[in-house]
């Protein structure tokens, strides 16, 4: 796996695999259970398929009384165990360990209530992102969060990763989306947080549990907001001639007050990329395109249609394409929506980075980026969420060829210091997993990895669910509870002790 470092194999396990399979076997019965090399493969990564390793076993428990009892057994057996969704993480936040029990939600796929009245759907992790909009548009209503791979990725992995997508910049992430939770801990025990009510009481949970990337728990159900469609939507395509003018007009246009429902650029090698693979009618002779969508009232959509087009001429803009039908704009959006496949067939390999910085840096770090791919002697393609800087940066490579893969990482892990020396952060919405693991000291103290890693310990003492992702150094609980005394004093000395 490229030299990644994982935790060591429990040599004990594996040499009680016959007797565990055997007992996953009687909770979770009959095809439940996989643990034949062909059936395994399907799980062996992610979509970050950079690294792979073959999983101890599966398990697709189809009732939360199934889930319950398998973690339980893992948690008396000291077993650790993975959660997976639909496996499009690009993090690799679902890579199997080989001493693991992988535990597939996908069986989880029934919508379970739509409340109109309330405006809330509840469902199932393994019920697809596209599938909730699906079920409410006979009513006029939809979900907003729509990652690229919404057609394919489940609801529960979009909790895990606090996915986002083209509509986040003016309608939030999942975490802005999530209602309520029903987890399984790893001891086994059943808890609800939130639920269709606007606000959960107490301690915010929702916000622990969104983005925790299976490392607190296991997601059973979900009660999500969905929202109204808009009267009207029409998008815009704007071609430069300069992708650093193009920048400078996404921070324009936020900047004077308009907030698109989406705000999505590409620069020449993806332009051409998708064009050639969806014939979306992409001009070709520009080295940035915007896609800006505007929804709401028609009469706003027109006239802020008019803003936008007004900002980008200011900036350089040579092509300016507005929709004139819910068709044309569908096809805008599908060549960025194909973007990711489209590349994959100009290069062998490629991988996908996802950093987030404050708009005002999109030229610095275009620019920036531009300087590393001569670095590193790697081609980028540039596809992402300009209105929110979430960046998407497509590393090309070839793994066939000897040292490709080790350059292509280390020009991941440029771009992503790049960012956060700006401002910004590792990660948008494809979560830290593996991939980014070994960076989190770039952007958190060694105090700040503890205070998080105490609230793993919170959750799950043993550290058994999903290690190896996330923290780069797993302190054990009992260090992280350890009073420090410095030069023999105690911190605080005026606090009664007990």
């Amino acid at each position: 796996m490229s030299g990644l470092a994982m935790p060591s194999v429990n040599a004990d396990i594996m040499a009680r695999r016959a007797e565990i399979v055997a007992a996953l076997r009687e909770i979770v019965p009959g095809e439940g259970t996989v643990d034949d090399e062909i059936g395994m493969r399907t799980y062996e990564s992610d979509a970050l398929t950079a690294y792979r390793q073959m999983p101890f076993v599966v398990v697709l428990p189809e009732t939360v009384e199934q889930v319950a009892k398998v973690l339980k057994y893992c948690h008396e057996n000291g077993i650790r165990v993975v959660p997976r969704g639909a496996g499009t993480s690009l993090s690799g936040g679902a890579l199997p360990l080989a001493d693991a029990v992988l535990v597939s939600m996908m069986r989880f796929n029934r919508i379970l209530d739509i409340d109109f009245d309330n405006r809330t759907a509840t469902v199932q992790p393994g019920v697809t992102n596209l599938a909730i909009t699906q079920a409410v548009s006979h009513e006029g209503f939809y979900y907003a969060p729509d990652p690229s791979s919404q057609i394919a990725c489940s609801i529960g992995g979009n909790i895990a990763e606090n996915s986002g997508g083209v509509h986040c910049l003016k309608y939030g992430l999942t975490t802005n989306n999530v209602l309520g939770l029903q987890i399984v801990t790893i001891e086994g025990e059943v808890m609800r947080f939130g639920g269709k009510h606007l606000d959960s009481e107490g301690y915010d949970w929702l916000a622990f549990m969104v983005g925790s990337e299976g490392l607190l728990g296991v997601v059973t159900e979900v009660t999500v907001r969905i929202l109204r469609s808009p009267e009207t939507a029409r998008a815009v395509l704007v071609g430069f001639p300069d992708a650093e003018d193009a920048g400078r007009a996404v921070a324009a246009i936020i900047g004077a007050g308009i907030i698109p429902g989406g705000m999505e650029m590409m620069d020449r090698p993806a332009i051409h990329a998708a064009e050639a693979f969806v014939h979306a009618g992409y001009p070709l002779d520009v080295d940035a395109l915007l896609i800006v969508e505007l929804d709401g009232p028609q009469v706003e959509v027109d006239h802020l249609l008019q803003r936008v087009e007004a900002i980008c001429r200011e900036y350089g803009c040579t092509t300016c394409r507005v929709s004139e039908s819910e068709e044309e704009r569908a096809n805008f959006w599908a060549g960025r929506k194909a973007a990711f496949p489209a590349v994959g067939r100009i290069s062998p390999d490629y991988m996908c980075m996802d950093g987030t910085i404050p708009r005002r840096e999109l030229p610095r770090v275009l620019k920036g980026m531009a300087e590393l791919s001569e670095k590193h002697g790697l081609r980028v393609a540039n596809v992402f969420h300009a209105g929110d800087g979430n960046l998407h940066p497509l590393i090309l490579f070839d793994a066939n060829q000897p040292g490709e893969l080790e350059r292509a990482e280390a020009f991941g892990a440029d771009i992503l210091k790049l960012c956060v020396e700006v401002g910004g952060c590792l990660t948008g919405e494809h979560g830290v997993g593996v991939e980014k693991r070994d960076l989190m000291p770039e952007m958190f103290t060694e105090d700040d990895l503890k205070q998080q890693q105490r609230v793993k310990c919170a959750f799950d003492p043993q550290h058994l669910l999903n290690p190896g992702k996330v923290f780069p150094v797993l302190h054990r609980c009992a260090e992280l509870g350890k009073m420090h005394v410095h030069h023999g004093k105690l911190p605080f000395p005026d606090i009664p002790r007990f």
